[in-house]
């Protein structure tokens, strides 16, 4: 994959079972215009290129009215045609979800790419729900006929966190290495570490700051099994949360981080006063700059090689 490309670009299933490339009513061809699914959504896409690698084919496709730097390879399983009856689909999807249409439909699809849920969100890997969030606030901040919901949910992931999410994706993905559990500092470690932190420079210790933990926490332990886990990092979790242990003991900054990314999406269907939600991202914004100060502490530098953990396997 290019090094442009920050999402994950191989799937897990096979789309081809021989050494020969399938039909060609299975192939996409270079240049076609298809629908692309990027995590639970589907953008208009166009495939680039095409090549047929360890017996399954894989296209690198550019979605349409997005910077090339979300140009990527992806599986077939990842692509339908344009037809149709597959837009039709979307706008279903989109209608089940609760999306407003009539603010994206309208618009060309050369000023933003069309999108719509996909009821097995939960099912693909953290990197593609990754994207999505990312482009969901990029929806947020050009449409600007959107609900006001979504305008107001925008989280700027600061530049070297970014690059800790690439690096991560890279590991898990790429290298097949995981990060070696417990952690040490954990979720609740560093989120108690953050409240010293805010109680020393503000000279008190707040509530509303503690409440805001509470609420990280609650949403890390939640969403971590759901939407924070790629595929090949499932198996280590059922070896190490076991019984009654709270996730946030067990992981690190390393997934922490992959919540913030996911916090646009889940704040954008909270009932919250407009206010209320701006004073909440500011100080989401400020707990991410904490990390940031501290990355070289709170994050691995390298995962673990023997796909483990310590105790298990």
């Amino acid at each position: 994959m290019g090094s442009s490309s920050k999402e994950e670009t191989a799937t897990d299933a096979d789309t081809s079972s021989g050494d020969t490339p399938p039909s060609n009513s299975n192939v996409f061809s270079e240049g076609e215009r298809v629908l692309a699914y990027h995590g639970p959504r589907i953008y208009e896409a166009k495939v680039q290129k095409a090549e047929l690698r360890k017996k399954e084919w894989k296209y690198f496709v550019h979605y349409l009215g997005w910077n090339k730097n979300w140009d990527e390879w992806v599986g077939a399983d990842r692509l339908m045609k344009h037809t149709e009856e597959n837009v039709i689909k979307q706008q279903a999807l989109d209608k089940k979800q609760g999306v407003d249409k009539s603010s994206k439909s309208g618009r060309s699809a050369q000023t933003k790419p069309k999108s719509s849920a996909d009821a097995k969100a939960d099912k693909e890997d953290l990197k593609n729900t990754v994207a999505k969030g990312k482009k969901r606030k990029s929806d947020s901040g050009v449409e600007k006929d959107n609900s006001s919901m979504e305008k107001l949910v925008k989280i700027q992931i600061p530049s070297t966190l970014k690059k800790q999410l690439v690096d991560d994706w890279e590991f898990v993905t790429q290298q097949d290495k995981l990060v070696k559990l417990p952690r040490s500092p954990n979720v609740d470690d560093i989120l108690t570490k953050y409240l010293e932190y805010r109680s020393k420079k503000d000279g008190t210790m707040t509530d509303s700051i503690g409440e805001i933990l509470k609420g990280i926490r609650c949403y890390f332990d939640k969403a971590l099994p759901v939407m924070l886990l790629y595929k090949k990092e499932r198996q280590q979790y059922q070896d190490v949360v076991l019984d009654d242990v709270s996730p946030s003991t067990i992981y690190g900054a390393e997934h922490l981080l992959r919540l913030f990314v996911k916090f646009p999406e889940l704040l954008a269907y909270v009932n919250i006063e407009e206010e209320t939600l701006t004073r909440l991202q500011q100080k989401l914004m400020d707990f991410l700059k904490f990390l940031q100060k501290n990355q070289s502490t709170f994050f691995l530098s390298a995962y673990d090689g023997s796909r483990g953990s310590e105790g298990a396997r």
